[in-house]
């Protein structure tokens, strides 16, 4: 018996070590039971606390009374599948006659202290169920990203607050605009989004107008690069260039005689056959408000000209397979004319610790009222935490694994041989023979290299 005890002990206090310690670890070996059972056990009552239950029938009324037993309890949602996840639980529940999904998004909280977990949501599956994801511990504490399945033009970038992984998809959502203040963790977002991309067959296209300093060591991946506001003009028209040409090779692709199903008629990049499809382009943008700033009149024209190119890239650029990613610290309306008509293209959001409401506003105000509250709660302790949402209004917090630069640096180079060579874009193409900040922009560097 004694030694059962101190067996007992021993688990015990390992458990209570691997729950601080390893809360991954904890969960898969002991809590998920625990957790398991708890819900199991508590189920009808805290659905009942949280105003999740419905009378019962009429019927079931009337035969307790023909019978002369106590009323029927109240029906609570059924439970269809319960399903232990890396990080937590996942239920999917039917719902009962009357409720709607919005209930449960509104009791989440109440759910996650009556549960005993570490965080609550819920989304709507189909007509009548809802799925609970439950979380065991803080997943954004200590960010792991797990190995899943890479797609053409979807890549992971962080975990969302659920324990799911948020994807990049530009399929999907084509323009995404990232917004943060200083040290917010923006620069390792757009980090770590440059190594998943270095991987992929696209050409990677940047403009970094603080001298090149944050994507000039990623520069060996990248088929362009601008460093200051006139490059990134020349650039930008350049792209425009390459633009309508992609157009003109989808007309003559677009195989519209009557024999061709409607599914088989080309109207972007990816209805092409692959061996005559065009490198799709994603563009970076490091810093968006240096592109719009002007103290001159000639500078007021070149600042006209790049939003303009932004804007016609942002409406136009989808169907030729270019890509924007806009980064900077605010994005409003004081930057000028046409920024608030670039920003309302740029379907996908994403705000990292920012220093007022109103640069929250910028990126969620027309999105949800909530997202916009969760984006100025964001400490200081937690650099890299984000608020993700887009233009559907839903929204959650993720936050990307840090990633060194001398990590992303080394991806990069593994991966410079998949660099396309675009003739459009040759011009701007970096050089890394000659290091002479001073000397001109890199672009110039190109130029008096090939000349």
């Amino acid at each position: 018996m004694r030694e059962l005890g101190l067996v007992v002990l021993v688990v015990a206090v390992g458990a209570g070590v691997l729950r601080w310690r390893r809360p991954a670890w904890y969960w898969l070996t002991f809590g998920a039971l625990v957790a398991m059972t708890r819900v199991a056990h508590r189920y009808a009552g805290v659905m009942e606390g949280c105003g999740l239950s419905v009378p019962p029938s009429r019927w079931r009324v009337a035969l307790a009374r023909l019978q002369k037993r106590s009323a029927p309890r109240p029906r609570v949602p059924k439970v269809l599948r319960t399903r232990v996840t890396r990080t937590g639980l996942v239920l999917r529940v039917r719902l009962c006659p009357g409720q709607d999904a919005p209930q449960f998004a509104q009791a989440a909280d109440r759910l996650r202290h009556g549960f005993g977990m570490y965080g609550v949501t819920s989304r709507e599956v189909r007509a009548g169920v809802v799925e609970l994801r439950m979380t065991a511990y803080d997943v954004l504490k200590r960010v792991y990203l797990p190995r899943v399945r890479r797609e053409p033009m979807r890549v992971p970038v962080a975990l969302r607050e659920d324990g799911a992984v948020h994807f990049r998809d530009y399929r999907t959502v084509p323009h995404a605009l990232t917004i943060g203040a200083t040290k917010s963790g923006k620069s390792v977002y757009q980090r770590h989004l440059v190594a998943e991309l270095a991987a992929q067959d696209v050409a990677l296209v940047g403009i970094d107008c603080k001298q090149g300093v944050e994507l000039f060591p990623l520069a060996r991946r990248f088929s362009a690069l601008a460093d200051n506001p006139d490059d990134a003009a020349e650039l930008l028209d350049a792209l425009i260039r390459r633009m309508e040409a992609v157009y003109q090779v989808i007309r003559a692709e677009q195989r519209v005689a009557a024999s061709v199903p409607d599914a088989e008629i080309a109207a972007d990049i990816w209805d092409l056959p692959a061996d005559r499809r065009p490198t799709p382009v994603v563009v970076l943008v490091d810093e968006v408000a240096e592109l719009a700033l002007f103290a001159s009149k000639e500078e007021e024209k070149r600042r006209d000209r790049i939003v303009t190119a932004l804007v016609r890239l942002a409406q136009l650029g989808r169907a030729a397979g270019i890509y924007l990613e806009v980064c900077g610290q605010r994005f409003g309306s004081e930057l000028g004319k046409g920024i608030t008509m670039l920003r309302a293209q740029l379907t996908g959001r994403t705000a990292h610790r920012v220093n007022d409401e109103a640069s929250a506003k910028m990126a969620f105000e027309d999105i949800s009222a909530d997202a916009v509250q969760a984006a100025t709660q964001i400490s200081t302790r937690i650099p890299g935490l984000a608020v993700a949402g887009d233009s559907s209004g839903g929204w959650a917090r993720i936050r990307a694994p840090h990633i060194s630069l001398r990590h992303a640096v080394d991806v990069c180079n593994k991966h410079a041989h998949r660099t396309p060579q675009i003739p459009e874009l040759a011009l701007f193409r970096p050089t890394f023979d000659v290091v002479a900040p001073q000397r001109g922009p890199l672009a110039k560097a190109a130029a008096s290299s090939t000349a």
